[in-house]
């Protein structure tokens, strides 16, 4: 074996430990944060919160919490999770807002693709456009969740206040799970964009990490090429 097959087997056995490690730890991290966030459930607010946003439908769950969260979990039914410290800040107004800012998240089971992204940002590191789409990608979901809230209410102001409420008081903290978050992602693009929601956001590719991927890409290719030969 030459030590081309070498590195070939290690970069394959190191992508692939890795991406095992990713996905038991988000299992796992996902679990335990269920588990408390069941323990801090609010019932009736949670069947209140159902009935009128959801039809009835186990969609919303409230949680007894003194900090402003407004967030989507979950991969295979989703689910949004919202605190009594965020009811108490905004307005009904600015609550439905943030209501269907997640329930964009919700319909499109943004937590799987946003997991699915950092996996492949994490795992394949050296490959660095990756890292750069994976930040671009959570940016765009935003601005489509923020589009589709800004719809539903005809105005961009509600969901602007909220924001910017959940801003100057909330220090947060990122989970160690994958998830979506109303007020932790990209929020100078979507101030921009809820001040104007006709300004084209311009992407602007960064060359050399562009380069540098193609390169480590081709080499990596041309590994699995000698292997096969």
């Amino acid at each position: 074996m030459s030590s081309l097959d070498y590195i070939l087997d290690i970069l394959v056995g190191y992508t692939l430990i890795l991406t095992i490690w990713k996905i038991g730890s988000q299992f796992y991290h996902a679990i335990r944060m269920k588990k408390r966030f069941k323990q801090y459930r609010e019932n009736m607010l949670t069947l209140n919160m159902n009935c009128i946003y959801s039809q009835g439908k186990e969609v919303l769950l409230v949680i007894s919490h003194p900090t402003p969260l407004a967030l989507t979990i979950g991969f295979i039914r989703p689910k949004i999770v919202l605190s009594t410290g965020l009811m108490n800040l905004i307005s009904d107004e600015e609550l439905e807002a943030v209501i269907s800012h997640e329930m964009y998240h919700k319909e499109n089971r943004d937590p799987l693709k946003i997991f699915l992204m950092e996996l492949c940002s994490s795992t394949m590191w050296y490959i660095p456009i990756l890292d750069w789409c994976n930040q671009k990608y959570k940016i765009m979901k935003e601005l489509l969740a923020d589009e589709y809230a800004i719809e539903k209410q005809q105005t961009s102001v509600h969901l602007g206040s909220a924001l910017l409420k959940m801003l100057k008081v909330s220090k947060y903290e990122k989970m160690p799970f994958s998830y979506a978050s109303f007020a932790d992602t990209s929020v100078n693009y979507r101030i921009g964009f809820i001040l104007d929601p006709l300004r084209e956001i311009q992407w602007n590719l960064p060359v050399k990490m562009l380069v540098i991927s193609l390169v480590v890409f081709s080499f990596i290719c041309s590994l699995f090429i000698y292997a096969l030969a």
